[in-house]
Parts: C-alpha cells; sequence; structure tokens
C-alpha cells in the first residue's frame, strides 16, 4: 500500500471511530435522565473508558501512516471503529427506543448493531498477540494456531449475529438470552481457549525473541502486567476507582504497542521498569515502618498520636534516600543490568585513575572503559600538549572538539567525554 493511500484510508477510518465515539457520548449525556438505571452509561468510570478508548483509532493512525506494512495499527483502528459502532449504536438505539420513543429512525437497527460487533474487537485482541510487534506470525508453524484463532472468533460472531436477529423484538435482552445454552456454553469454551492459544504465541515470541524484538516485548509485557494487576483490583472491589483505573492500564497499553512497534526510544523499557519496581518497593518498606512505628509509638510506649505520627513520619523522611538507593542498586543489578554494568565499570575507572601516573595506560584504560561501557563501533582519544599540539600517534580531532576532551563514536551518534 503506498504511504499517500495508506495515510488517507487510517486517517478517515480513525476520524470515523472518533466521531463515532463522540457522538455515542453526546447521546448518552442527552439521555441520561430519562433512562432506566439498567440501560444508561454515564457515570464517570463509563464516560472516561470511552474517552480513553478513543486513543485507540488515534494510535492506530499513528501506526498504520507511520508503519502501514505491519498489521498492528491496521488491527487497532478496527478495533477503534467497531468500539465506535458499538458505542454509537447502543446509545443511539437507548435514547430512539426508550429514552425518547419515537425520536429518531432505524433504533433497532443500532441496537442489533451493538449487539453482536463487541466480538470483532476482542477477535481483534486476540491476533494482536499472535502478530505483536511485527505484524507477521514468528513461523510458519503458528498458522495452525492462527486458523483456529480465526475459525473460532469467526463462529461466535456469526453465532452472536445469529442470536441478535432472533432477539429483534428483545434488543435489550441480556446475552444469555440471546443465545441457546449450546451455544452459550460453546463460547465460553472455545472464546478462552483461542485467547489462550494467543497468549501462548506472545509468550513463546517473549522466550525467544533477542536484541531489539525484546525491547519490543518487554514494552508490551510491561503494560500487560498493569492490565493485569487492574483487572484483578477490580475483581477484588468492583468500585468506580478501580474502573478508573484499569482504564489508565489500558491507556498505559495503547502507549506502550505505539512506543514498541514505532520503535522510538525503546532502550527506556530498562530504566522504567526498574525505577518502577525501586519506588514500589521503597514505598512497601517506607509504609509498613510508618505503620509499625505508629502503633508502637501508640500503642506500647503510649505517646501522644499527634508526636506519633510526627516522629513516624521523620524517621520516614529520613530513610528515605539511603533506603531508595539500596533497593535501586538491587534492583538494577536484576532489570537493569546495562546500566548496573555501565556503573560499576566507570566507578572501578574512577579507582583506577586515582593511582595513575603514566599518561598512555591511563589513555588505554580510558579507552577501553569506553568500549566496555558503550560498546561503540569506534573509540578515539585526543590529548592536547601545553603547547596545544596534538599527540602524534592520535589523529587531530574533528573540528568543534577541543583539547582534552575524548570522542567516542559509532554510525548513529558521537558522545564526548
Amino acid at each position: 500500500m503506498r504511504a499517500r493511500t495508506a495515510l488517507w484510508v487510517a486517517g478517515c477510518t480513525a476520524a470515523v471511530s472518533v466521531a463515532l465515539m463522540a457522538g455515542g457520548l453526546v447521546l448518552a449525556y442527552a439521555g441520561r435522565h430519562r433512562v432506566p438505571a439498567g440501560l444508561t452509561n454515564w457515570d464517570f468510570s463509563d464516560v472516561f473508558a470511552q474517552v480513553v478508548n478513543i486513543s485507540i483509532p488515534v494510535a492506530g493512525f499513528v501506526l498504520a501512516s507511520r508503519r502501514p506494512a505491519n498489521r498492528i495499527g491496521w488491527l487497532a483502528l478496527t478495533t477503534g471503529l467497531c468500539l465506535g459502532l458499538s458505542r454509537f449504536g447502543s446509545s443511539y438505539g437507548v435514547l430512539a427506543l426508550v429514552a425518547a420513543p419515537g425520536s429518531l429512525p432505524a433504533g433497532r437497527v443500532a441496537i442489533w448493531l451493538s449487539n453482536w460487533i463487541w466480538v470483532i474487537p476482542v477477535a481483534v485482541v486476540a491476533f494482536l498477540f499472535l502478530l505483536f510487534p511485527t505484524g507477521q506470525l514468528r513461523t510458519r508453524r503458528w498458522r495452525p494456531a492462527a486458523w483456529f484463532v480465526g475459525g473460532v472468533f469467526g463462529l461466535g460472531t456469526l453465532a452472536v449475529l445469529v442470536g441478535a436477529t432472533r432477539n429483534w423484538s428483545q434488543p435489550f435482552a441480556a446475552f444469555s438470552l440471546q443465545v441457546t445454552p449450546p451455544v452459550l456454553a460453546m463460547l465460553l469454551v472455545l472464546f478462552p481457549a483461542a485467547l489462550v492459544v494467543s497468549v501462548a504465541a506472545v509468550v513463546v515470541r517473549f522466550a525467544r525473541s533477542v536484541g531489539e524484538e525484546r525491547l519490543q516485548l518487554k514494552w508490551f509485557a510491561a503494560a500487560a502486567v498493569l492490565v493485569v494487576a487492574a483487572f484483578i483490583g477490580v475483581i477484588l472491589t468492583s468500585s468506580a476507582a478501580a474502573n478508573v483505573v484499569l482504564n489508565m492500564a489500558f491507556l498505559c497499553l495503547d502507549i506502550a504497542i505505539a512506543i514498541a512497534v514505532l520503535k522510538y526510544r525503546l532502550y527506556e523499557i530498562d530504566r522504567i521498569i526498574s525505577r518502577t519496581l525501586a519506588y514500589a518497593i521503597v514505598t512497601g518498606l517506607l509504609v509498613g515502618m510508618y505503620a509499625g512505628l505508629v502503633l508502637l509509638a501508640t500503642r506500647v510506649l503510649s505517646f501522644h498520636t499527634p508526636v506519633a505520627v510526627a516522629a513516624s513520619t521523620l524517621a520516614a523522611a529520613a530513610l528515605f534516600n539511603p533506603l531508595r538507593r539500596r533497593v535501586q542498586k538491587a534492583v538494577d543489578r536484576r532489570f537493569n543490568r546495562a546500566r548496573y554494568d555501565a556503573d560499576q565499570t566507570v566507578a572501578a575507572f574512577a579507582a583506577r585513575l586515582k593511582d595513575a601516573v603514566d599518561l598512555d595506560s591511563v589513555r588505554a584504560d580510558l579507552a577501553s572503559m569506553v568500549t566496555k561501557a558503550l560498546e561503540p563501533a569506534h573509540v578515539s582519544v585526543w590529548i592536547s600538549h601545553r603547547d596545544g599540539g596534538w599527540l602524534p600517534s592520535t589523529p587531530p580531532p574533528p573540528s568543534g572538539f577541543s583539547p582534552a576532551q575524548a570522542a567516542v563514536r559509532d554510525q548513529d551518534h558521537e558522545v564526548r567525554l
């Protein structure tokens, strides 16, 4: 597909999706006071979820226009379009059939559409797992898995479509009443099985990935962990706040997918993971220590509550930086090994430099340290004499370098030390 055609198609699809989602919100707002509680979708968590869903077609447009050969962007656009149709159809149908009966045409068609089109985004998620991050299957051996996933969701979409058509006269019936019990049992078995196969594909790809692809999968895995943790919170609490957190996690997942596919600053993921884990561990330790000190001071030592709280707060504040440094070092050793090894190399070089007196050995040690820490393709060191010249054994530095500077160069960038 040509770049201009891809840009035009992606832009139109994303614009239609965003317009449908915005229109659904407007219609839901218009009928919010005239719809029973079971049919209305107007509260903060639902509205926030729809706003977050707008990020899906936006991300799809960016990916499809920048990487038209990668199917991930087109999958995101398909998801956004189906979510937009589902949301608009639901809000339109409720307004036309319940809030203001007869005020709008084709209300049943809109509800009928929203009753079955939701299956397509679920299928797209399954294929996203199969194809991420390259937009292709890892090997030909995964073709049977792709056919299985496609067949399951194709049959599931057909079954739900037939059920929605059968219940044309009762468009607001529960999903369990729209399909027959055997079909419902089949869907409850096959849908999770297809999703498990898709998740297995991305897990296997991650386990066998190296280099750039592994960093892409790290971005995806980190965001997926947030989604799973937020989903567990929703199951345990069933609160509006938990739903908001879950939607924030989905937003992080959309951003992570975009970063991974565009390959934008992939190497930041190790730093993000290490910092997140470090601050989470430090926060947990400090909260536990704070609670323990308050209980010790108030229950055992019989201090007044304000005094105990103030003393515990000061103790936690005093321990924050020392504890953070120790925890960060331990976490970097495991999750940000490249930075940890580079820091250790620089520290060892600084220790050796204190006792070094020979210029040639310092120069060789510096070049060795830079090569080990940064792994450049080429290392050059320029050292000036007192008369302003350069050592005869080294070529003159490039323009813009001042005396007593070292340059580390590779194919992509140039670093001055």
